[in-house]
């Protein structure tokens, strides 16, 4: 045989396994393809967030998760809400008949930030061992979250009512309200799809600009657009050993810097100056729709504690976050639509004495925590 002879039969030898290697490409590329497409159509995330260890195999946790530092924490922050309510002890815990359940919403104070999660104003109303008015044993969940916003509350408090609530604390301060604000929490924005739908359903004079939120387009429904989410999903579920072997959740420092007690001379509150702030430049139609969200559940707003400077600047501003003109101006518009409304609401921004804060205007030691609670133990008594 000579060497054209070899040359032939080696390339009518390989042109088979090209092809071959192609057709398997071509099929893999087309499996590929119609597993995105099924994945896109069948939109498995929220289910596979409401699947979690937490409740089952492990406890669950008794604040919504939420982390900067995962690692240590054994946390993190996971934007699935379905995830997220799973997660929560509330999702496993029946209702008794002598349970009053009641669901605190609201911020970063009342999540329990700088606190353990058995020092959390839930906890510590629960240490109480209240009864309502009937003899039922008042039973505190909490479902406060990070960043400050009423329409990120609203979200929650929509997604809490599925939990047969008896009543609801909900936790206002005036840096949550402006208008401005009210998008600007990555909960609201990795979750584009609930938050259209809350604002068209509760019609708020909200437009979400481009860029604003996360982008709900089709690429984000692949299964490679989602990898982040599946990934995070994992994570959260083997934190949970951690967190079930720990009871940790949160990374509290030995030493942090003390909320501001010497305040500059501006008298600004955001963009406003003194006279510009009314109804209108304030959220008051998003704690209108959670009145209506509520329906027979009744609803409390409580306009939350502040820290009260007595430093430099004092005389012009309560605290870093507010100017005592438009402070004042809130509580007061707070009164009269509540008056208007029917609503109920209880005024304890200085139920916490000023040592009781810790890093912020807004958060508290345990003990402003205890304070605190003890100031709603008459109400909730007598709901």
């Amino acid at each position: 045989m000579n060497a054209q002879d070899t040359r032939h039969k080696s390339s009518v030898g390989t042109e088979p396994s090209y092809r071959f290697l192609g057709r398997v490409l071509l099929k893999a590329a087309l499996f590929f393809l119609l597993f995105n497409l099924a994945y896109m159509i069948l939109d498995p995330l929220p289910h596979l967030g409401r699947l979690s260890l937490y409740n089952h195999l492990l406890p669950g946790r008794l604040r919504l998760p939420y982390s900067d530092d995962p690692s240590r924490s054994f946390n993190m922050s996971i934007p699935q809400l379905e995830a997220m309510f799973a997660s929560h002890v509330i999702d496993d815990t029946r209702k008794t008949p002598d349970e009053y359940r009641v669901i605190l919403i609201g911020d970063s104070s009342i999540w329990g930030f700088l606190l353990s999660p058995g020092e959390t104003l839930a906890a510590s109303l629960n240490a109480l061992n209240l009864k309502s008015a009937d003899g039922r044993l008042i039973k505190a969940y909490n479902l406060g979250y990070p960043t400050m916003s009423v329409t990120k509350d609203l979200l929650l408090l929509e997604r809490g009512l599925a939990y047969d609530a008896d009543l609801i604390l909900w936790f206002v301060t005036l840096e949550s309200m402006p208008w401005g604000k009210q998008l600007q929490s990555p909960l609201l924005e990795l979750n584009p799809q609930a938050t259209n739908d809350l604002i068209e359903q509760a019609n708020l004079p909200l437009v979400i600009e481009q860029g604003q939120v996360a982008a709900n387009d089709w690429w984000g429904k692949t299964i490679l657009g989602q990898r982040r989410e599946l990934a995070d999903w994992v994570r959260f579920q083997l934190y949970g050993f951690a967190w079930a072997a720990t009871s940790v959740d949160q990374v509290i420092p030995e030493t942090y810097n003390q909320r501001m007690e010497d305040l500059p001379a501006d008298p600004e509150f955001q963009s406003y100056q003194e006279g510009e702030l009314g109804r209108e430049e304030l959220a008051f139609d998003v704690l209108r729709a959670g009145v209506t969200r509520a329906g027979d559940v009744p609803l409390v707003f409580i306009n939350e504690p502040i820290f009260i400077s007595q430093g430099e600047n004092s005389e012009f501003r309560y605290n870093f976050y507010y100017p005592r003109w438009a402070y004042d101006t809130y509580r007061a518009l707070l009164s009269d639509v509540a008056k208007e409304e029917g609503w109920h609401v209880l005024d304890l921004w200085d139920a916490v004495p000023n040592a009781e804060f810790t890093d912020s205007a807004i958060h508290y030691t345990p003990l402003g925590v205890e304070l605190l609670s003890e100031s709603l133990a008459k109400r909730l008594a007598h709901p």
